[in-house]
């Protein structure tokens, strides 16, 4: 009886136990607090201040409420992040790529000081700009406009976008751009019609990258729009309140949060090959 568990102790992998135990750890460490948004905004007020904890709720402890109360005004917010978002990064992708196969391909002066600049501005701490860019806004009188968003946005994450593109377009074979030069492409057909369609997966990568940024941000947000109906996500669950200056939201809070983070999943979900694809091809020189 005793050499039944020794045996089976014995012919354990424990390199793949090991292993699987790693990995399940890890994936429940970084989704622990995804998950326990999604239950704080599943239950109701009582079994959020219950004590001790509860960490599963039953039937009558579970509610949509939370989400109905943000009703169809919470969604007015995320169409404003969808296009303060989606615009910058479009235009993001449409002055870097330029860019960065111009500085990947052709020989122009002081390339390498166009460089470390470049990279001097993507590591640049962009709340330092927030005063720069808030006396501009004033100056043009972009307050309350999209474009007070769209213009910094797009600023902010162009230099990433040229560095990471850049590299991409290093790696193609020229032999490729040799051959369309012969048949009669000039440059911006072949970038179009030949370089674009082979760093999808670049495009991609990067673009999904500005796209969450424009998404996240904050400061800027909260600073250049006032008018309600012109506000985003991160602006909207911020004043979110309780009924008095003493109660916290939590469920309403874990609400927004969650609807506010599901495009990006959602978006994540639908491009994760060409993620994946984009990251690995960075990787390989060739």
């Amino acid at each position: 009886m005793t050499t039944m568990p020794t045996t089976f102790l014995k012919s354990l992998n424990w390199k793949k136990v090991l292993l699987w135990t790693g990995v399940i750890f890890l994936v429940l460490f970084c989704l622990a607090p995804l998950l326990w948004q999604v239950l704080t905004s599943l239950k109701t007020n009582d079994a959020i201040a219950k004590l001790p904890t509860v960490y599963f709720p039953n039937s009558q402890q579970l509610t949509l409420d939370h989400y109905l109360i943000l009703g169809g005004k919470f969604l007015r917010y995320m169409l404003n992040s969808a296009f303060v978002s989606f615009t910058s990064t479009l235009i993001c992708l449409a002055v870097g790529a330029p860019a960065a196969y111009t500085l990947a391909r052709l020989k122009i002066p002081g390339e390498q000081i166009i460089l470390a600049c470049v990279l001097v501005v993507s590591l640049f701490p962009y709340v330092l700009l927030f005063l720069g860019l808030l006396e501009l806004v004033k100056f043009f009188g972009l307050g309350n406009n999209y474009l007070s968003l769209i213009i910094p946005y797009t600023a902010i994450n162009l230099p990433l976008t040229i560095l990471v593109l850049r590299s991409f377009f290093q790696q193609l074979p020229k032999d490729l751009e040799d051959s369309a030069r012969i048949d009669g492409y000039n440059t911006l057909q072949m970038l179009l019609q030949i370089v674009l369609p082979m760093t999808i997966p670049a495009l991609v990568t990067t673009g999904i990258l500005a796209f969450i940024f424009a998404w996240n941000e904050f400061i800027f947000a909260l600073t250049f729009i006032t008018r309600d109906t012109l506000q985003t996500i991160p602006i909207a669950i911020s004043k979110i309140g309780g009924a008095s200056a003493f109660e916290i939201p939590y469920g309403p809070i874990a609400a927004a949060t969650i609807l506010g983070t599901l495009p990006l999943v959602i978006l994540v979900l639908i491009f994760q090959q060409r993620i994946v694809q984009g990251i690995t091809a960075g990787a390989v020189k060739g």
